[in-house]
């Protein structure tokens, strides 16, 4: 039996998508004017490739997927580069923003992403799998959202360190070079006086 195939005679290919997307909250929000009241909803939703690049954006519309779609286009345009150390952070970090307090610590291989609701959203989908948080202050999604993304924004690189094996080599063939030159010259100094 034949696979069923469009009908201008290709099958429909399903483009990859640059960036996952995560809705952290949608709000109805209520604006009063002259004729009453206006109500619209409000979108947060933060992108990712989970490769070191994540945006956060937030979009109102009268529609909900109206709001999403334009959350989506404004986080799309504040994408940063996460600098990542391996599977973790380079370093510690506070932060405060608004009423939100955000710490994140780099954990070691294995440890997973040890963070909750929207920080941990952002944390994934930024490629961070073994990582500690705590957040401190207020459980709002927006706040600790936008300030764990300013968090990732104020990360500073640092390269890897060197192999361990390798400076162990370096290590001990540097203490029998500088040995060598020692025990050679009292040797010298003890001919001296028996040619004279």
């Amino acid at each position: 039996m034949a696979k069923p195939v469009h009908k201008k005679g290709r099958s429909p290919i399903k483009e990859k998508k640059e960036f996952d997307e995560e809705v952290i909250q949608i709000d109805r929000v209520t604006r009063v004017v002259k004729g009453g009241r206006r109500l619209r909803f409000r979108a947060t939703v933060v992108i990712g490739d989970r490769k070191g690049r994540v945006g956060v954006g937030i979009g109102k519309s009268t529609e909900v997927m109206g709001a999403i779609q334009k959350a989506i286009s404004k986080a799309k345009r504040s994408v940063i580069r996460v600098p990542l150390f391996g599977t973790t952070i380079p370093h510690e970090i506070k932060i405060k923003l608004k009423s939100s307090k955000i710490l994140l610590m780099p954990a070691s291989e294995g440890t997973g992403i040890i963070a909750g609701g929207a920080v941990r959203k952002v944390v994934e989908l930024s490629g961070i799998k073994n990582i500690l948080s705590k957040s401190f202050g207020t459980n709002n999604r927006v706040a600790n959202t936008q300030a764990t993304y300013k968090a990732l924004s104020m990360l500073i690189k640092r390269t890897a360190p060197k192999k361990k094996g390798a400076d162990e080599e370096v290590k001990e063939q540097q203490p029998k070079a500088a040995d060598a030159p020692k025990e050679a010259k009292p040797e010298a100094k003890a001919d001296q006086p028996k040619d004279n």
